[in-house]
């Protein structure tokens, strides 16, 4: 044991088995560390000990590790950090999480800790307690193992929470740390997650129409074991079709199905295309089941897409109108965040009903923002959102003493929502029932559903660049200021087309930059998408004779 109170010994020898590849460097995003699964066996190491010193830092408190790479293709895989609140990660935590990961050397290693531990004042006599949990790509047992190295380095308590959804590790946290606390989160347990929801979808839709069958496309990921529990809890409540939940064969997850599939190709899971009825509702899960995408075929059989805008739109209206039957209109306000890839269709009727911010994309932007409201509805165009209520807001519901039986009524409801909502973190099992449970009281169908407004035509592009950083923006991502003068040609070209809208922002993750464009005509959201895109490529010194046909 050193001065500093690290066990330095047992460190280097445990690093020694996790040495850090010499040509990569790590970066801990919005999506944590995430990249091929076969090179990250050094990051899980360092997690495990960044873990244990946020925990800490934390006076001891429980956070949360999970190892998922969420939509991602198969071959790749991630880790996160979750704080003992069940949100993401302290910001500032990010670059200690990104200097550990690159230290070069052993020695290395134990400087960067030992100046981790100064920066942040963190007391190493304090306990460290971690969850940690993962999600069914192959390369998950083998980089879990990596994490529970880093854990034995640095005296962490493990709490291994196995095969679970990432929603459910939030929750866990949370729950953890709330527990034996009045404002007690529910029970610590995967069993305690269905539970809570289970119980208050049932007691939300008790003497409702009894509702269709479901179909859940999920993604043959760990959505798919976690729908089977919560199907078998809703029983009739809720008839559930599951579909893609091949969990063990190699090179399914997220192929060609799942949320992601369903947002970017705007197209059917190929696997439902003799299953899905005209009219049926169907939703797509993702790898991790934090998002959700709802779809369903008219009666011509075209596709129909209901994206996380709609599901914000939807449950938005739903909870300004509870909040004004239960007569608390004045005291609690709702308001809804977006980002630019909001469709503009989308934010026009939001903002007819209530207050609508917009905020650089990234789920901590969107989390944060919310919560400065009493009622805060955030969802990515993605699918990954969620409802967070104020402690002054759940008080409030608590202490309202309703007026009339429409009001008591009401009022049940929105406690009832506050049970149903995981309010940790996007959840795509949590959002599904919220959504059945809007449509079942608004008697709605996926078709009237759609009709609250149409989308405009969008097309995303992305352009390959030798420098991402060249690429700068303001205004919640809306406008850019670097290069000089693009954002000028870009409007030029935006105010030929109806309705036309498009941005650019550089990827976080990779050297890329999309291009979003839309606008009243699909043929011209593709038009004006490919010629800003050929702006950027142009821009960013490309080949004029290599330019991409499509480029225009």
């Amino acid at each position: 044991m050193s001065s500093s109170g690290l066990a330095v010994e047992e460190i280097k020898s445990l690093s020694e088995a996790h040495p850090k590849p010499a040509d990569i460097q790590f970066q801990y995003g919005t999506a944590g560390f995430r990249t091929l699964g076969s090179v990250l066996d050094s990051v899980m190491f360092r997690v495990g000990i960044i873990a244990g010193l946020r925990s800490k830092k934390c006076d001891g408190r429980t956070v949360g590790v999970m190892v998922t790479a969420s939509h991602n293709p198969e071959p790749d895989n991630g880790v996160k950090l979750v704080d003992p609140k069940g949100e993401m990660l302290e910001a500032s935590w990010e670059s200690y999480a990104t200097r550990l990961a690159n230290a070069t050397t052993n020695d290395e290693v134990i400087k960067t800790i030992e100046s981790i531990v100064e920066t942040a004042k963190i007391d190493l006599s304090k306990p460290a307690k971690v969850v940690y949990a993962r999600d069914t790509r192959p390369s998950g047992p083998t980089l879990v193992s990596a994490l529970e190295d880093g854990f034995k380095a640095i005296g962490v308590e493990p709490r291994n929470a196995g095969v679970t959804t990432t929603p459910v590790l939030h929750y866990l946290v949370r729950a953890i740390n709330t527990k034996g606390e009045r404002c007690s989160y529910g029970e610590d347990s995967e069993e305690g997650y269905f539970s809570k929801l289970g119980d208050a979808f049932k007691k939300l839709v008790t003497g409702r129409p009894a509702a269709s069958p479901l179909i859940i496309d999920c993604a043959n990921g760990v959505g798919a074991p976690a729908a089977e529990k919560l199907s078998e809890l809703l029983g009739n409540s809720l008839p559930i079709i599951l579909e893609n939940t091949d969990i063990t064969t190699k090179d399914v997850l997220n192929n060609g199905c799942g949320a992601d599939y369903v947002k970017t190709s705007q197209k059917l899971p190929p696997s439902l295309a003799n299953k899905l009825q005209p009219g049926q509702r169907a939703c797509s899960l993702d790898g991790d089941a934090d998002r959700l995408i709802y779809f369903y075929l008219d009666n011509r059989g075209a596709f129909h897409m209901l994206d996380g805008d709609k599901i914000a739109a939807l449950v938005a209206a739903f909870i300004v109108e509870l909040v004004k039957l239960a007569g608390l209109e004045g005291l609690i306000k709702v308001g809804v965040v977006q980002t630019a890839y909001a469709n503009g269709a989308s934010t026009k009727y939001l903002s007819e009903r209530l207050p609508v911010k917009c905020v650089p994309t990234g789920v901590k932007h969107l989390h944060h923002a919310a919560e400065r409201y009493d009622v805060g509805v955030y969802f990515e165009a993605n699918g990954h959102g969620t409802v967070l209520f104020s402690q002054v807001t759940m008080e409030t519901l608590a202490q309202h003493q309703p007026l009339s039986p429409a009001q008591s009524r009401a009022l049940e409801h929105l406690i009832s929502l506050t049970e149903l909502i995981n309010q940790t973190v996007g959840d795509a099992l949590s959002d599904m029932l919220l959504v059945e449970v809007v449509l079942s009281y608004k008697s709605y169908s996926g078709i009237e559903w759609d009709s609250l407004y149409v989308d405009l035509p969008n097309r995303l592009v992305k352009v390959v660049v030798a420098d991402r950083n060249a690429f700068k923006t303001e205004d919640a991502e809306r406008r850019l200021v670097s290069p000089e003068g693009l954002q000028q040609k870009i409007e030029g070209l935006m105010n030929r087309y109806q309705s036309g809208r498009s941005f650019v922002r550089p990827s976080g993750t990779e050297d890329v930059v999309r291009v979003y464009a839309e606008a009243a005509i699909k043929s011209q959201a593709d038009e004006l998408a490919f010629r800003v895109a050929g702006l950027v490529y142009d821009e960013a010194g490309g080949d004029p004779a290599n330019r991409p046909k499509e480029f225009l």
